[in-house]
């Protein structure tokens, strides 16, 4: 089947859309300003959604404070109730999610399958932290005779704004726990990725969520930064490109207001010399160049011992250059094509840039054009792998996101302190793997690199344990109940006893 007619076998719910949802109800948008919805497989618009303005923005927000009273007012016993509901309905709704996902930003449908089980996770997973955000916390004063009680209360209304890459659960993880600490949201996804979203918000509806308490709205970049500095927001907490995530922390800090970022990586994967090629193997796609490159915590740099550095080099070659690229509606495609076509100029600016400056292609490196009928306007590009890659190249030093990994070398003549200087030398941390046989040794090595998460031989987020970045990775986590306390403010109320 050819991508035409694919496409035109498609069922989507949603495609044109010109509303909002605010306090509870779909509201017909005002404006007439509309952005496209592109699906980079074809490279042909399929969609379209309206601006915000001002007045809507007003509206969203004062609807999430006067929710505020009542749903903070729950016990957290109570909202989760709430997120286990919400956590059934989207289930119900995973293939037209990943559908429409899929077109949107081109994510393999093998890829997107997972994200409505994986938000539903989400949800089931803080909702077992009600009973920590409910219990009685009480503290003696050292010298005794008084104690304190503390008090867990929401932060109030949060701005939650997404990323275009994984749209639902960069969403979710932020959601699931604003929700469950009593707070009330406001939802702008990314301009690239605003319809796979409003299966969330029918979940939340389906699930009775008081009215006010979710509200969504899309919009462009500069309706994000008036989301951001609206005075009725309490908290923001964002996923995406680190510049951005700049001018949100600096806005944040002119206002004093909360904030949670969890921005860009650039990620190594270190190879000790005892390291199973299988494994490397089995595990890289995954951790390396998971959704077509386009993950922030991938370890893209892959640093080698000088005593292996061929055989990693052709494991890796080999590994990548044998991924199926394709339709991303295709059950057999591994790799799609980049997410627009700003992102495709961006990733061939830095392979070209990686030839100049003295890298030596080893997979792929050019654009895909023996693809399958449908796809010639599509944004393709071969995944591919550089050797002989050195420190000071900008596909070493700069976050790509695309389908590209740079393979560098470390001399083990005398262990690994190399490896792991190479590791930290940048400006971000994010991720990090470390593959080797000895898992001693591997967590040894672990513990000394300066990053946010490391896996040790495979990467893997875990909905319990913090997920953040270090330095201009990010400031704050989420998961855990690391990640519900972002969206809690404490109250110590001292007495006699």
């Amino acid at each position: 089947m050819n991508a035409a007619t694919r496409r035109a076998s498609l069922q989507l719910p949603y495609t044109h859309v010109d509303d909002f949802y605010i306090n509870g109800s779909w509201v017909k948008a005002e404006g007439t300003q509309r952005n496209p919805v592109v699906d980079p497989a074809v490279g042909q618009e399929w969609g379209s959604v309206p601006e915000a303005t001002a007045s809507e923005l007003d509206s969203a927000v004062g609807a999430a404070r006067t929710a505020l009273k009542s749903w903070s007012a729950l016990t957290g016993a109570e909202r989760t109730g709430y997120l286990l509901k919400i956590a059934t309905e989207i289930e119900s709704r995973s293939e037209a999610l990943a559908l429409t996902n899929t077109r949107e930003n081109g994510s393999p449908i093998s890829e997107t399958r997972g994200a409505a089980s994986n938000a539903a996770g989400i949800f089931r997973y803080f909702a077992t932290l009600a009973p920590w955000l409910d219990g009685e916390d009480i503290r003696p004063f050292p010298a005794g005779s008084a104690e304190s009680i503390v008090d867990k209360d929401p932060i109030g209304v949060c701005a939650l704004i997404a990323p275009w890459n994984f749209p639902i659960n960069l969403v979710v993880i932020k959601l699931a726990p604003a929700l469950l600490a009593g707070c009330t949201v406001i939802i702008k996804p990314a301009s690239p990725t605003p319809l796979s979203i409003r299966f969330i918000i029918e979940a939340i509806e389906a699930a009775g969520v008081p009215a006010g308490v979710v509200n969504l709205l899309t919009g462009s970049g500069r309706f994000g930064d008036a989301l951001v500095r609206h005075p009725g927001v309490d908290k923001v907490a964002f996923t995406g490109s680190t510049p951005v995530g700049k001018k949100i922390a600096a806005a944040c800090g002119e206002l004093l207001r909360p904030v949670t970022l969890e921005l860009g990586g650039k990620s190594s994967a270190i190879i000790l010399p005892d390291a199973d090629m299988s494994v490397l193997s089995t595990r890289l796609i995954r951790s390396c160049m998971r959704n077509t490159g386009q993950t922030c915590y991938i370890s893209t740099r892959i640093i080698a011992p000088s005593s292996r550095y061929a055989e990693v080099v052709q494991t890796v070659a080999s590994t990548i250059a044998a991924g199926r690229q394709g339709d991303p509606y295709d059950e057999e495609t591994v790799f799609g094509p980049v997410a627009s076509a700003s992102q495709y100029s961006t990733v061939m600016s830095y392979i070209d840039s990686a030839r100049e400056e003295g890298a030596r292609v080893v997979a792929g490196g050019t654009r895909s054009i023996s693809l399958s009928e449908g796809l010639e306007s599509g944004e393709f590009i071969q995944p591919t792998v550089f050797a002989d890659v050195t420190p000071d190249m900008r596909i070493s030093r700069e976050e790509i996101f695309g389908p590209v990994i740079s393979i560098l070398k470390y001399d083990d003549t005398n262990g690994v302190s190399e490896a792991i200087a190479l590791a930290n030398n940048t400006k971000f941390g994010l991720g990090g793997l470390v593959f080797g046989a000895d898992e001693e040794q591997a967590l040894e090595v672990a513990r000394q690199v300066d990053s946010g998460s490391v896996g040790i031989n495979f990467f893997g987020s875990n909905h319990s344990a913090p997920f953040g970045g270090r330095h201009e990775s990010g400031m704050g986590v989420e998961y855990g109940i690391e990640g519900l306390s972002a969206y809690l403010t404490y109250k110590s109320i001292h007495r006699t006893i």
